[in-house]
């Protein structure tokens, strides 16, 4: 499974209230109007300029704060295909997995991207490229049933599939 997109670099413990500020949270279910508030307390234009397919690389702590699905399923809904982190909050590293928003640590990945690079992400094989500098990092591959969660494109979707056998 190869993701390739343009990079947005976000900093250390960017929390789920700064990925979808609470005021909009408890408003609607409805994620595509969400999608339009995404990192809008980072860059109130950010939303915005986000195209499907394009990666966050970001710091540490990348999803500290609540625990609800909200952040990963609204920055999936937003377009953006993968995240780079040097490391997560374990809840949201774990709902990400749940909605199929690949997530990955790559320790220092912060210091080899800078924004509007292209990243290159082979989740098989376990390499991070920035195609811009001609750089390669390593990270451990999920493992296969990881893997499949994330081709099938998270869990619900994951078992729906096994129902429809």
């Amino acid at each position: 499974m190869i993701i390739r997109g343009r990079v947005w670099v976000l900093g250390d413990h960017v929390n789920t209230d700064v990925i979808i500020p609470a005021k909009y949270k408890f408003r609607t279910g409805d994620f595509k109007e969400l999608a339009k508030h995404v990192f809008e307390d980072l860059d109130p234009t950010l939303a915005s300029k986000i195209s499907k397919g394009d990666i966050i690389v970001a710091g540490r702590n990348f999803g500290m704060g609540s625990s609800r699905e909200h952040a990963p399923r609204v920055i999936k809904e937003a377009g953006i295909s993968a995240i780079v982190a040097c490391s997560f909050a374990r809840i949201f590293f774990r709902n990400a997995i749940n909605v199929g928003l690949p997530v990955i640590e790559v320790r220092d990945v912060n210091k080899h991207f800078k924004e509007g690079d292209i990243a290159l992400i082979d989740l098989e094989k376990g390499i991070v490229r920035n195609e811009t500098k001609g750089i390669e990092l390593r990270f451990s591959p999920y493992p296969e049933f990881i893997m499949s969660l994330m081709k099938a494109g998270g869990l619900a979707a994951y078992e729906k599939s096994k129902v429809e056998k």
